[in-house]
């Protein structure tokens, strides 16, 4: 009875050891579900939405100009962050605002992003950090799952004009 019982609780370790792994392996290189929170990318995610991103492009190093990411946020650890890529390494990015007179550029180093969100006005990004390392990049967000009406691919920046003129 003692080997019976015994061996019922291995084989519920094992199994729990095994799923446990697949798990990791599939939250770590396949990808996730994240519910955003704050107004930074406004009016694409709002408070409370649910997207996933996946993690293959990060490993394949395809994040491209324009992709929606969740970085670790350069300040917090503990935190992420969900912006748009602006910049990859090598880019000139205008850091002044459209107002300024006199225009400053910077330049995006090398294993960098340059990050901002769409609500231009109210988020900190690339534009009070600087640059982030290409290796705080957990994923690129690929579809917003939640809430159901919005389900679907991601929108281009509302921060840029379509080639005919027009939002």
């Amino acid at each position: 009875m003692f080997r019976h019982a015994l061996g019922k609780t291995l084989g519920f370790v094992g199994y729990t050891i095994q799923y446990g792994c697949i798990g990791h392996c599939a939250f770590e290189y396949i990808g996730e579900l994240v519910v955003c929170s704050g107004p930074s990318m406004e009016p694409t995610i709002v408070n409370h939405d649910v997207v996933f991103s996946e993690r293959m492009s990060r490993h394949l190093c395809k994040i491209q100009k324009g992709d929606i990411v969740i970085a670790k946020s350069p300040f917090d650890p503990n935190m992420n962050i969900c912006k748009r890529v602006i910049g990859l390494e090598g880019d000139k990015i205008c850091t002044s605002s459209p107002s300024d007179v006199f225009k400053t550029h910077t330049y995006v180093p090398k294993g960098h992003v340059w990050l901002e969100g769409d609500n231009l006005r109210n988020s900190t990004d690339s534009r009070s950090y600087g640059p982030i390392p290409y290796a705080l990049i957990r994923g690129r967000v690929c579809l917003k799952l939640w809430p159901p009406h919005t389900f679907g691919t991601l929108s281009e920046n509302p921060n840029i004009k379509n080639k005919n003129g027009s939002n």
